[in-house]
């Protein structure tokens, strides 16, 4: 079999983003205690209770540099990309050096991140063109650049509304990332710029993982945070464009914790009459932890996540009809568990 992208290995791809990677990082950890760039926990929505060093996103993007340099084409597209990702990083930078002080409203980080897409979308030329879902292929047409300035956004967001506990981020998005290189793989479809982000992404955040698995040594920041939710989406849309994806359903599938508990927060918070943006302790992995140590929690959504994921990559070899119906099983599963929760409506204490 051939092991190759762009000519490069796939395992070494991997393995040097992973090594750089926790080298970067724990390099950031230093900087960021020389610097007191800390995550204090000085409010009740903090699990943490003691400051962590906030520059592990750094680590990450710089460990994803150096793949670029070595591994990656140097076309407009992937130049897009890193400005993009540049944008992104400063704007999460700005943020976690300022959070303490005086946080940047959220109005503001909306427009630079709709900036960043457009980059993509308008100077990289990525857009998402058509989809297919249950047999049916949708045409987006005129739609088609907005709707992939929208999927950027929200998956900034959604990945950044989920890094809230040791590991959490970067598990989700290793699965997410090792799950497109499988499909790839198993579609001989292993030349495309998604899978090489893909590779290079998923070593980048492993090598992060080894210092953020519980207990945590360093936290990636928001910075981190969007930098993966910004990567999620650009591969989400390489996907369409080199056919790795074809269907709407896999990356549904893949994003399935992200999406269900952004939707969650978005709902909780309108029932409750507050503000869609207004920080709270009651994501889903805030529920959890109310019923399992840290570990235990993050193991639970690892496994759930992992669940989706072999789901996504069987629909994607054609077994269609029977994972559509594990899917509606599963989220039926998940759908009971978080309503056992508080995540939307606080139960009675007394059942």
């Amino acid at each position: 079999m051939n092991y190759t992208v762009n000519g490069h290995n796939v395992f070494l791809i991997v393995i040097v983003c992973f090594l750089s990677s926790i080298i970067f990082v724990q390099m950031m950890k230093k900087v960021a205690i020389f610097l007191h760039v800390l995550d204090v926990p000085n409010d009740k929505r903090k699990i943490h209770k003691k400051p962590m060093p906030l520059l592990g996103g750094l680590g990450i993007f710089f460990a994803f540099l150096l793949g670029y340099m070595l591994f990656a084409p140097k076309d407009n597209l992937m130049l897009s990309i890193l400005i993009s990702s540049f944008l992104i990083m400063l704007l999460g930078l700005f943020d976690d050096m300022t959070k303490s002080e005086t946080p940047m409203p959220n109005k503001y980080k909306i427009i630079i991140q709709i900036i960043v897409a457009c980059i993509v979308v308008f100077y990289g030329g990525l857009e998402l063109t058509k989809a297919s879902m249950f047999g049916l292929t949708i045409k987006f047409g005129i739609f088609s650049k907005p709707l992939s300035i929208f999927i950027i956004v929200a998956c900034i967001n959604a990945i950044n509304l989920i890094d809230g506990l040791d590991g959490l981020c970067a598990g989700i998005s290793s699965i997410y990332f090792l799950t497109i290189a499988i499909i790839g793989f198993a579609l001989n479809k292993f030349g495309g710029l998604d899978i090489i982000i893909s590779l290079m992404m998923l070593g980048c955040t492993l090598g992060y993982l080894v210092h953020n698995f519980p207990p945590a040594k360093i936290y990636q920041g928001d910075a981190g945070s969007t930098f993966c939710g910004l990567m999620i989406a650009v591969v989400f849309l390489l996907g369409f464009k080199t056919a790795t994806l074809t269907s709407l359903i896999i990356p549904t599938l893949l994003l399935a914790i992200p999406i269900m508990d952004t939707l969650f927060a978005i709902i909780r918070r309108k029932l409750k009459g507050q503000k869609i943006d207004h920080a709270d302790k009651e994501h889903l992995h805030h529920q959890l932890l109310k019923k399992f140590s840290k570990r235990s929690t993050l193991l639970v959504i690892y496994v759930i996540n992992l669940l989706f994921s072999i789901t996504s990559i069987f629909y994607a070899l054609g077994h269609k009809i029977e994972v559509i119906i594990c899917y509606i099983i599963l989220m039926f599963i998940v759908l009971y568990l978080i309503l056992k929760t508080d995540i939307i409506f606080e139960r009675s204490k007394n059942k």
